[in-house]
């Protein structure tokens, strides 16, 4: 597809700003590991995240109707920027005693990820023409998901060779790039919405879900699929690879690896058949959650770690070439003025339920066994095939906008 200016600056500034998250992370975990010798305290920095982007999500709406949305995401930004200056000049001085302050900075900055990513899908469609949308989505999410595969690695490396400090300026030099490059952006037409209430504004998005019927079979499909995708996080594929496969912690890396490949895979198909996709959303969708069941449910049996590399792969490619058409689907069911506070609805429910699910497969996963958090998992995503097979009529894409 040919990109245009707008789209071509948002997919840079965004890809400049996740190469800066995946390092920052690799450095904090790196520095509250050392710093307290304690995975629990580590796994307290997705958590923080988790919980700061469910915050932002709820309180986001107040702002999209008041703040043009291209200023909105530039400027949660720039304040990332500021918080990552901040970060590196008090870094040599966080100690043992005091680590709780990059806790506090990690959740104000993902405070501001929870504003960004919403508005980023939604300005999508106000820079790119109709019959492009799905192609877009498709290279928007390759892009993202080769950034996630490759840049881990290099973080990895990049601490052999510097310290967590100077790991933090490269951060924060990307995402002062990230910056300048969002502000470029052309101004989107958006409804005024000054004298709305904030109790309006929050209700906005949710009102919107429940009033249009795609929408609605989708709440159900977004809250089922994220209690399903909660297994793929990486404590718990660790303990599967240790206690189901009974082999070292590089294959963790490897399946883990090729999970994204197979998201890469699935983006790419959707690009290059992207013509096909489009008059076909709902069976690519169906097709795409019932593949990812069965593909989950005899991982959950698997005992052989090569085959358990290939199924990850499956599962990831199968994701993605339902995720995309869905992404295309929410994009055309109502007005480019409503896209915003749906979306950060759909994030609200997103990371609320990720938190509780993940702490719940890793209790049924200690008391039950680790294979049964897999299957449970095949068999919510049963349950999301089930509610776009008996609602194909509603997976379509509109022409609203």
């Amino acid at each position: 597809m040919k990109l245009n200016r707008n789209f071509s600056l948002l997919l840079f500034g965004l890809s400049f700003a996740d190469i800066g998250d995946v390092l920052y992370m690799v450095s904090i975990i790196s520095t509250i590991f050392i710093l307290t010798d304690s995975a629990t305290v580590a796994s307290f920095v997705p958590f923080t995240i988790t919980t700061a982007m469910f915050i932002s999500s709820l309180l986001t709406p107040i702002l999209i109707g008041k703040v043009n949305l291209k200023w909105l995401l530039a400027s949660s930004q720039v304040g990332k920027t500021i918080l990552l200056i901040i970060l590196g000049g008090v870094f040599t001085h966080i100690t043992a005693e005091n680590y709780y302050l990059v806790f506090i900075v990690i959740g104000l900055i993902a405070f501001l990820d929870g504003c960004a990513n919403p508005v980023g899908n939604t300005l999508i469609p106000h820079y790119v023409k109709r019959e492009q949308l799905l192609k877009a989505n498709g290279l928007a999410d390759t892009i993202a998901q080769i950034i996630q595969t490759i840049m881990w690695f290099v973080g990895s490396l990049f601490l052999i060779i510097i310290n967590q400090q100077q790991l933090i300026w490269i951060v924060g030099g990307l995402f002062f790039i990230s910056s300048i490059i969002l502000c470029l952006l052309e101004n989107v037409t958006h409804e005024s919405t000054e004298t709305t209430k904030a109790a309006e504004q929050i209700k906005a998005g949710w009102k919107t879900l429940s009033e249009v019927p795609v929408l609605k079979k989708i709440v159900w499909i977004e809250l089922l699929e994220t209690i399903a995708g909660t297994v793929w996080i990486a404590a718990i594929l660790y303990v599967f690879v240790s206690d189901a496969l009974h082999v070292d912690e590089t294959w963790w890396g490897f399946i883990n690896g090729a999970f994204f490949v197979g998201l890469i895979i699935g983006s790419i198909y959707c690009i290059r058949y992207a013509y096909l996709i489009e008059n076909k959303l709902s069976l690519y969708i169906f097709i795409g959650s019932l593949a990812s069941a069965g593909v989950t449910i005899i991982f959950s049996v698997n005992s052989f770690p090569i085959m358990a590399l290939f199924l990850s792969l499956c599962v990831g490619f199968f994701g993605q070439i339902k995720s995309i058409p869905q992404q295309t689907v929410i994009q055309t069911s109502v007005a480019k003025e409503k896209l915003a506070t749906v979306y950060t609805s759909l994030s609200a429910i997103a990371t609320g339920i990720f938190g509780v699910s993940s702490l719940a497969m890793g209790v049924i996963a200690d008391v039950i066994g680790i294979r049964v958090v897999f299957l449970i998992s095949g068999f919510l995503l049963i349950l999301v095939s089930l509610i776009v097979r008996k609602n194909k009529e509603l997976f379509i894409s509109n022409t609203l906008n």
